[in-house]
């Protein structure tokens, strides 16, 4: 396929942000809010506007602790984790790569929402789909033999998100969800002599309740960096 097709991160970038649906709960809807992850409007209880002297003790943040050196999951199917940064990376890892010549446009979003919390209140699968070519973009981009590898390179939970999170720790015990940015590479070819590589970059919402393995709320419109 001759030039630059879209793939599934650009495609839905230009997407109009009033059609662009919450990510599931109130409290994390407050937490990125006021942490400007995703520029939406906040109201005046966020944890940016209180400021960060708060007398609670600081809440932990799994995944910080060498976030960004926390190697990449090797489980390209959901992976059992319970740290939001592994799960971020190895979610990321499988958002870039895909293969029109062996899958339907359908098995492969079916693949990437498996990923996705069981917990309606929060599962976002909207977000998920809107990352992925639609059917016909699908059917043009197997014509032409697209096929797509990816290469994570970190992933971190953005100190924005930590800053809220330290200001107001008892606001993520309801759905328990991380912002995590994950940065890579996707490798893209087609037939002939097609191909070319680019940066890639995602801003994701992990869910990690204590003791269980993580899940995917969504992919959130804006990137945290």
């Amino acid at each position: 396929m001759k030039g630059r097709t879209k793939d599934p991160v650009a495609f839905g970038a230009n997407l109009d942000m009033r059609t662009r649906i919450l990510l599931g709960s109130t409290v994390l809807l407050v937490l990125m809010a006021a942490t400007a992850l995703l520029a939406w409007a906040t109201t005046d209880d966020a944890p940016s506007r209180r400021g960060s002297g708060s007398s609670k003790h600081p809440a932990a943040v799994p995944g910080n602790a060498g976030g960004a050196d926390a190697p990449a999951s090797p489980i390209a199917s959901p992976s059992r984790t319970s740290d939001p940064v592994v799960f971020a990376k190895a979610f990321a890892k499988q958002l870039w790569s895909y293969d029109t010549r062996v899958d339907t446009q359908s098995g492969h979003l079916v693949a990437l929402q498996g990923w996705l919390t069981r917990e309606r209140d929060y599962a976002d699968g909207e977000s998920v789909a809107r990352a992925v070519p639609d059917p016909v973009l699908w059917s043009r981009m197997r014509d032409g033999g697209q096929y797509a590898t990816a290469d994570v390179a970190e992933g971190h939970i953005p100190a924005s998100f930590t800053a809220a999170l330290n200001a107001e720790p008892d606001r993520i015990t309801d759905a328990y969800a991380y912002a995590v940015t994950v940065t890579g590479k996707q490798t893209i070819r087609w037939n002939g002599s097609g191909g070319g590589a680019e940066p890639r970059t995602v801003t994701l919402a992990v869910q990690c309740r204590p003791d269980k393995d993580c899940a995917l709320v969504g992919i959130t419109p804006n990137i945290a960096p």
